[in-house]
């Protein structure tokens, strides 16, 4: 077999990655359309992943968010993601690379990545502070009817987390 000096799976993994800024860009601008909705998994120690150290003690390896009714302050930088969640009533700001992202879904149209992150660098993440969460909560509501869903019980000052255990390869 032919040696790929040209390097075509980088390629196109940046450019599925460059699908994935393009979408938060207009979400971070325009707030989520119609029953859009995002979850995103990533690798919790990967080199530039910041979390609290309560979120990292929790989820050690990785951990799938959820972008759908009430976050705040998501950033969209070339190399990163920054968001403000509410996890059990606490208010968080995560910052994730986008080579630290192993899967992004919007169950909402059928539409999924997957990434191979077999090269993302473990390191012993920087870890923040909890954030505080904002007075109001800029993000646009929408309705869940996704019968397949189960229906989001609605909480109060921040997003509402799902664990997705049952979801995970045992």
């Amino acid at each position: 077999m032919a040696t790929d000096h040209i390097r075509y799976d980088v390629l196109a993994r940046d450019a599925l990655r460059g699908v994935l800024r393009k979408v938060l860009t207009d979400a971070a601008a325009h707030g989520l359309p119609g029953e859009h909705h995002f979850f995103i998994t990533f690798v919790s120690k990967a080199e530039g992943v910041k979390l609290s150290p309560r979120l990292l003690a929790q989820y050690p390896e990785e951990m799938t968010i959820i972008l759908q009714h009430q976050f705040w302050d998501l950033t969209v930088l070339e190399d990163r993601f920054e968001v403000g969640l509410s996890f059990g009533g606490i208010p968080e700001r995560l910052v994730v690379p986008f080579s630290a992202i192993k899967s992004f879904l919007d169950p909402s149209v059928k539409f999924g990545l997957t990434f191979d992150t077999s090269d993302v660098a473990e390191v012993a993440p920087e870890t923040l502070p909890a954030a505080s969460a904002p007075a109001a909560v800029p993000a646009p509501v929408a309705e869940n009817t996704d019968a397949t869903e189960e229906p989001t019980p609605p909480s109060q000052g921040g997003a509402e987390v799902v664990r997705l255990d049952r979801f995970r390869k045992k």
